[in-house]
């Protein structure tokens, strides 16, 4: 039986290749998903009503585990030192199989957009084996209106299948785990995850395919806008506070992850946000945490008490990267577009983990390049099996994972755009002062909001600048209601030698990852890094 099936011959899932499916549930709302989830025991309900489910053993992405189809016109494009090559022959088999796993099925289909320029926009159908998945996507992706839905034919299809297990030999895979991108024929295929994320960041890999030839920047950020209608956007990996900053009540969100900038300005991939969760605390984060009491948000991996049923947000006994997905508008003061201006400000979040990098400092164009190209940040002791000490982690364009082209593809986007607009870049540092992990403290998050209102208003363009001795950035001396000595590194730790040193290794460690883009940078990018001399005198 097919659920809707005058609309199932429309809508494509047999002409996908679906066959003897037991039934497709086509554009469901949330009610539905949560009886279906529920009947299905996929997930609970947590008090206030959100939707908790469990992801099992994979809590996050398996970048390992993906794979892009080398063929004729991928060949000479793709960024292959970053990205895992499959066979067309590897996928038919893939895709095949893929659509005998499925029969006896039911499955779920969404039909949305992924991109909120009518005009860019990638018509995207996706088919989850899981109802939680369904709703999950259909929060995070744009929601057509109904009228819409009747001539909906799909730009690309992502087929999400936990349930399956791919076989390395025979589908060309690494693991069980597998993520098929296939660009000439526009199709995912997901099977052996249950980390619902992996869907929205495979629209995102396509975008950032598909985008840049149309000399569109497809950019792993945040972006929100205020008043007078001047535009900010986040550059930033996990854990770096782009989902947080964006959310000001004092200005109005566009997204909290994935936009593109064309000619026209600046507009969200997204229709929601997907926030972290773990030590989310209502007086810090009010917009986000007041999503975690609605019906309709999904979180994942989050313990409930199991009398109450009430969230427990600093367990992170089953992962640090506890998550909420949410639709936008469930932020009081999101955009109802997704659209706004050019941006007047960038922003580019590190956590610094080793708390030598200044709190904020302004950028000169080569400096944005160099910083934007090197996408610093650093991992904690704990997080990981086995890291002890702070670990700096490089991921170019603050999204390697999601690049098929290569970083200089989109470097050279940003650095046209932010010439042609005139745009200020900034780099600040929401990880540690005072010392490294374990010694020092987490930079307090007044104090980060503080300096980044100060960046977009215009204020902080007054101040007076030092050079930072050992990372040559320009670093404001005295900010109102920010106390001086927090914006001098040096002056919160209490081991002046030992920052010293400290600083010293990650300044060669900013060197040693930059040499892969020394034969594609120029010579004023090159030279907008540390250098070692002055940070070890």
């Amino acid at each position: 039986m097919i659920e809707n099936g005058a609309r199932n011959a429309d809508f494509g899932a047999e002409r996908f290749g679906f066959r003897d499916l037991a039934a497709v549930n086509w554009n469901l709302g949330a009610p539905q998903f949560y009886e279906e989830a529920l009947q299905r025991h996929e997930a609970l309900i947590a008090a206030h009503g959100p939707l908790v489910a469990d992801t099992g053993v994979h809590t996050g992405r398996s970048p390992k585990d993906k794979f892009i189809v080398r063929d004729a016109k991928t060949e000479g494009v793709v960024w292959w030192d970053n990205n895992n090559a499959m066979t067309s022959e590897h996928f038919d088999v893939l895709l095949a199989d893929f659509i005998a796993h499925a029969k006896g099925k039911t499955l779920f289909a969404q039909d949305l957009y992924a991109a909120a320029d009518p005009a860019l926009r990638l018509r995207t159908r996706v088919f989850t084996e899981y109802a939680w998945h369904s709703l999950f996507i259909h929060n995070l992706l744009i929601r057509p209106p109904a009228e819409d839905l009747g001539a909906f034919v799909a730009d690309l299809t992502i087929v999400d299948l936990p349930s399956f297990r791919a076989d390395p030999k025979r589908h060309g895979a690494r693991t069980e785990t597998i993520i098929a991108c296939d660009f000439s024929r526009k199709i995912v295929l997901i099977g052996g995850s249950s980390y619902a994320g992996e869907m929205k960041k495979a629209a995102f890999t396509v975008l950032n395919y598909v985008l840049p030839p149309k000399q569109v920047m497809p950019m792993h950020c945040s972006a929100n806008t205020g008043r007078d209608g001047d535009t900010a956007i986040f550059f930033g990996l996990s854990g770096t506070g782009k989902t947080t900053l964006s959310a000001d009540p004092h200005r109005t969100l566009i997204g909290d992850d994935e936009h593109g900038w064309s000619k026209s300005g600046v507009f969200n991939f997204e229709g929601g946000c997907y926030a972290k969760a773990i030590k989310l605390w209502r007086e810090a984060e009010p917009e986000i945490h007041s999503t975690t009491e609605r019906f309709g948000t999904v979180m994942e991996n989050v313990t409930l008490d199991p009398e109450t049923r009430a969230p427990d947000f600093d367990d992170d006994s089953k992962t640090e990267n506890t998550r909420i997905a949410y639709p936008l508008h469930f932020i009081a003061n999101a955009s109802t577009t997704g659209r706004a201006g050019h941006p007047k400000n960038i922003i580019m979040l590190t956590c610094d983990a080793f708390g030598v990098l200044p709190p904020i400092a302004k950028l000169d164009p080569a400096q944005a390049m160099y910083h934007f190209l090197s996408g610093y940040t650093a991992k904690v002791a704990g997080t990981e099996k086995g890291v002890t000490e702070p670990q700096a982690t490089f991921s170019t364009c603050f999204g390697a994972p999601f690049l098929p082209l290569h970083p200089t593809v989109y470097g050279n986007l940003l650095h046209d755009l932010v010439a042609r607009h005139h745009v200020d870049c900034w780099l600040v540092n929401t990880g540690w002062t005072g010392g490294k992990f374990g010694v020092g403290r987490r930079m307090p998050i007044r104090v980060t909001r503080r300096l980044v209102a100060a960046a977009l208003d215009g204020s902080l363009q007054r101040a007076d600048f030092r050079t930072d001795p050992h990372f040559g950035l320009a670093v404001p001396a005295q900010v109102p209601g920010v106390e001086p000595h927090i914006l001098d590194p040096i002056k919160t730790w209490r081991n002046k030698g030992e920052f010293a040193e400290v600083a010293g290794r990650l300044v060669q460690m900013f060197r040693d990852n930059f040499k892969r883009f020394e034969t594609h940078a120029d010579e004023r990018v090159r030279a907008a890094g540390p250098t070692p001399r002055i940070a070890l005198a």
